[in-house]
């Protein structure tokens, strides 16, 4: 079976088609959807999802239900190996830049995201997120700032766009911004509906939403975090999709990555399980909508992870790791909904950014 998937991998990067769900589709080439969900597993490889894959007794819904599938480079303007500063960076604004960096080029200039972009011609826009959302992924499709390290003042660019929904953690430093300054008396006063746990999100039914969902980052799934990313990401969907023009949104799986870097496989399987369920609503949504791209991808591998043995019967996994940093290897893009197609083949991870802002229609 392993050796079967990987052969149908190969293929589907190199441009076939190969999904049973596109055959059972009216999908047609060539069409230019009016919403886009971006979903970020941070750290997934093909190993991370081969062993969320194991664990799930031989079910994955970015696996099942994805129509074309590619493969994209991770590599920033500064190392051979990337942070999430430059690989969110990259995939927001179409730009390769230095580890660490958010928002801007490789010589720290400010450049517009594509979910400003989205913004500024009436789309509606959110980001979600299982870290402080202030954090390096997130904060790359919303923030201007020279490091990553800048949490409050990552805060405080919030305020600078309108932003319709944003769900994850980092309480703390919206509460105390820069120079002392509170943030969320700013946010209120903005029109946005403060909550600080996911599930008194839930209860919000219309109107602009931000929820500070921990102190800074949410729980581990296996502590306790509950449904949060699966729930937030189809509420999320359900405040932007009423915008007659579309909408943008990024969805964040952060601790996969973190799994990675403690070499610690049960954190990994659980989290990209966690992380498909998100997938799953999205595609849901899609689906049922007719007008949605849904990409499922990655910013980088971490860990150098190796799948060494399991079991589709009981759900064993075994691996071993070979780092517990990032690696540079080749990153898989799963594509569902109009405009799939172009997601087929190698290419640098810039071109996501240039894809999507394309079949959007969006101009900078």
């Amino acid at each position: 079976m392993f050796r079967l998937g990987v052969l149908l991998f190969l293929y589907v990067a190199a441009g076939g088609v190969v999904s049973p769900v596109l055959a059972q589709s009216k999908f047609k080439m060539g069409r230019k959807p009016k919403n886009v969900i971006l979903l970020i597993g941070d750290g997934m490889g093909i190993a991370q999802i081969y062993a969320g894959f194991t664990a799930n007794k031989g079910q994955l819904n970015m696996l099942s239900q994805a129509q074309f599938v590619g493969l994209h480079k991770t590599n920033s303007a500064s190392h051979f190996t990337t942070d999430s500063g430059a690989g969110g960076t990259a995939l927001s604004i179409g730009q390769k830049t230095y580890n660490g960096a958010i928002g801007v080029s490789k010589d720290s200039v400010e450049q517009e995201t594509i979910l400003e972009s989205a913004e500024k011609q009436g789309l509606a826009t959110g980001l979600v997120s299982t870290s402080s959302i202030t954090h390096a992924t997130p904060a790359s499709f919303i923030a201007h700032e020279k490091s990553r390290s800048l949490d409050t003042e990552i805060a405080a660019d919030f305020l600078k766009t309108d932003i319709d929904v944003f769900i994850g953690g980092g309480a703390k430093f919206f509460k105390n911004g820069p120079q002392g300054r509170n943030l969320v008396a700013d946010l209120e006063k903005q029109g946005y509906q403060v909550r600080y746990t996911w599930q008194e999100a839930m209860q919000v039914n219309q109107g602009k939403l931000a929820a500070l969902t921990a102190e800074e980052h949410n729980p581990k799934f296996s502590e306790g975090r509950g449904e949060m990313l699966p729930q937030s990401t189809t509420k999320a969907i359900s405040l932007l999709k009423g915008n007659k023009k579309g909408f943008f949104l990024m969805v964040e799986g952060s601790q996969i990555d973190w799994g990675g870097h403690n070499n610690d496989l049960d954190y990994i399987v659980t989290e990209t399980v966690d992380f498909d369920k998100a997938c799953g609503e999205a595609l849901k949504f899609a689906q049922a909508d007719g007008q949605t791209l849904v990409i499922i991808t990655a910013d980088h591998e971490c860990g150098g992870l190796a799948i060494t043995g399991g079991d589709f019967n009981t759900g064993k996994v075994e691996g071993k790791f070979g780092s517990k940093v990032h690696t540079p290897v080749l990153i898989p893009v799963f594509a569902y909904g109009p405009g799939a197609e172009r997601f087929t083949g190698v290419y640098e991870n810039t071109e996501i950014y240039h894809k999507m802002m394309e079949l959007l229609r969006l101009k900078k």
